[in-house]
C-alpha cells in the first residue's frame, strides 16, 4: 500500500472516530497538504432578476436574506462543513467558525 492511500486511509479512521485525529502524526498528513480545495463564507442570498442587476451601481445596495449577527455559512468544495461569524483581522475580513456542521456520509 502507498504511503498516500495509508493516509487517506488514516484520516478515513479518523474522521469514522476509530483513531483520534491528534494520534495522525503530522507525517502522514503531508500526502494531502497540496490538495486544492475551495472554501466559500456565504453572508446570505438575494434573488433578483436580470433587468435589476443590470440597474446596480456603485454603492447599490443588495438585501441579503440574513439578519445582522446570523452565523454565516462555511463551505468546502461545496459542501457545508461550518457556521460561523465575520470578523476583522487587521484590515482584512476573515471568519470565525462557531459550529462545526457533522456531515452524514460515512
Amino acid at each position: 500500500m502507498s504511503e498516500t492511500n495509508l493516509a487517506l486511509d488514516e484520516l478515513q479512521e479518523a474522521a469514522a472516530g476509530a483513531v483520534p485525529a491528534e494520534e495522525i502524526a503530522e507525517k502522514d498528513l503531508t500526502a494531502v497538504y497540496d490538495i486544492p480545495v475551495t472554501v466559500q463564507a456565504v453572508l446570505g442570498r438575494a434573488q433578483m432578476q436580470v433587468s435589476q442587476l443590470l440597474k446596480l451601481g456603485r454603492g447599490a445596495v443588495v438585501e441579503l436574506d440574513r439578519k445582522v449577527g446570523e452565523a454565516i455559512d462555511i463551505y468546502v468544495n461545496n459542501r457545508l462543513v461550518a457556521r460561523g461569524e465575520v470578523v476583522v483581522v487587521e484590515d482584512r475580513l476573515g471568519i470565525t467558525m462557531t459550529e462545526i456542521i457533522k456531515s452524514d456520509r460515512n
